[in-house]
């Protein structure tokens, strides 16, 4: 789970730092840097999922989570001359206890719940070159140029508790990281102690398998869907796979048989849909037996018929691919929403906070939403007030523009749901605005009374 990330000359931001909490908001102004910060996460898992070992950072091509361009697209002003720098701090599934690499299997050398990834990315001549620094446990374990040039790269742990030892033979030279977080093969084979590093990519590997995104654009609903038994990773960018995950969730629990304790997957969608007031049964049938032809379908009312999600209104098939992906990926994952609120009323939007706070605990989930939505914002306000949430389980941040960089502010959000710095112009000037219509209307009625 993240905990901190600071990120340096990347997009609008000089520097960014934000610690996350289990649910946390981003909000402000278009163009501030809200899915930049969202935009760098998906670009390290999509480094990670990239086949190309060749890439120091994998910006992307159509159809992939993001496509950004070249280097000189996403530093900052432009500046191919400056490094990004990322600092990543998460929390480990599980205690990672590392063996002593010369001792017995039961020496523990380094234990820690804690893990920190550290990487510089510049350019060098036509290539990108990165620098890479794993934390764990107090000691820095790091890979480096030797020099400027950037061909020759450095070992170290570098507080002294440790020290990595060399194999006999040559003293060959080591390549740079692979990617932005591997130690290359050469590592374990250069040096007799550095075996355990490996333990370290896992954990990172692990962290991006476990993070996963939706997008702002919906697609549209289908009258007919085809499914062959796949389960899918997720829903999609765009949602384009919720009814696969629908239906193979849903294949999953029959499998389990009696001896599932778990409410099936379908009426448990269905009984958030209801919650939010969209409907009043919800289903998924075949078409025809064997055809693998499949019909997601709503009845509005407790008399009506069911219809296609074709027929009915957006907001629906909007909010479908939020609460599948909620419940559909694995405890303990971390999801980024981007405007989920989109073409939603403002009471489902209320809702939406609900379910999203209710997936986070029930589920240990931690979700990053970037959203515009007041009502959403409110909810979250209303239930930290109510004392449903634990101190900094959820946080709060308010982007804006300053000159040619976006700045980030924490906002501070106490035991009562209130904002104590609320920003200028959050959602608009609401009050300027009534003021604004009150003037209007009584100007009208004397115009009106002068007419008479």
């Amino acid at each position: 789970m993240l905990n901190h990330l600071t990120l340096e000359n990347f997009k609008i931001w000089k520097r960014l730092e934000i610690e996350f909490g289990q649910v946390t908001g981003i909000f402000g102004p278009n163009s501030t840097g809200k899915s930049s910060l969202l935009q760098w996460l998906l670009l390290l898992k999509q480094t990670k999922t990239a086949t190309d070992r060749g890439l120091v950072l994998d910006f992307g091509g159509p159809g992939q989570s993001v496509n950004l361009g070249t280097y000189r697209d996403v530093v900052h002003h432009h500046d191919d001359t400056l490094p990004v720098r990322s600092v990543l701090k998460w929390t480990l599934p599980k205690t990672l206890k590392i063996s002593n690499p010369e001792g017995k299997r039961t020496d523990v050398l380094f234990s820690g719940d804690d893990m920190e990834i550290d990487c510089v990315v510049y350019k060098h001549g036509k290539w990108l070159n990165t620098g890479l620094v794993y934390r764990f446990a107090g000691e820095d374990f790091s890979l480096k140029p030797k020099s400027a040039s950037g061909t020759s790269y450095q070992l170290k742990s570098a507080q002294g508790s440790f020290h990595f030892i060399r194999t006999r033979g040559r003293p060959w030279e080591l390549p740079g990281p692979v990617k932005n977080y591997l130690f290359p093969d050469q590592v374990k084979t250069y040096y007799k102690n550095a075996d355990f590093l490996s333990e370290f990519e896992h954990a990172y590997e692990t962290l991006m398998d476990r993070l996963f995104y939706l997008g702002p654009l919906r697609d549209y609903p289908q009258r007919e869907y085809h499914w062959a038994g796949a389960k899918p990773g997720d829903v999609g960018l765009r949602g384009e796979r919720t009814i696969d995950a629908i239906l193979s969730a849903i294949n999953e629990t029959r499998n389990r048989g009696r001896k599932t304790r778990y409410k099936p997957f379908q009426e448990f969608i269905a009984s958030w849909l209801q919650e939010l007031g969209l409907i009043h049964s919800f289903e998924i049938k075949e078409i025809a037996p064997g055809s693998n032809l499949y019909q997601a379908r709503i009845r509005q009312g407790s008399g009506s018929p069911y219809v296609p999600l074709t027929d009915v209104g957006f907001g629906v098939s909007q909010v479908l691919p939020a609460l599948v992906l909620l419940y559909f990926v694995p405890k303990g994952s971390t999801i980024l929403m981007e405007q989920p609120e989109i073409h939603l009323h403002p009471s489902v939007q209320s809702g939406l906070a609900d379910v999203i706070l209710t997936a986070a605990k029930t589920r240990n989930l931690q979700v990053l939403v970037e959203s515009h939505s007041e009502h959403l914002l409110r909810r979250l306000q209303r239930r930290v007030a109510e004392g449903d949430c634990e101190d900094g389980f959820v946080k709060l941040y308010f982007c804006r523009s300053r000159g040619l960089s976006a700045s980030l502010e924490d906002l501070k959000l106490n035991k009562f749901g209130e904002i104590q710095n609320w920003p200028e112009g959050f959602f608009g000037d609401e009050f300027g605005e009534i003021a604004a219509i009150q003037k209007a209307g009584l100007k009208r009625r004397g115009e009106c009374q002068q007419g008479a």
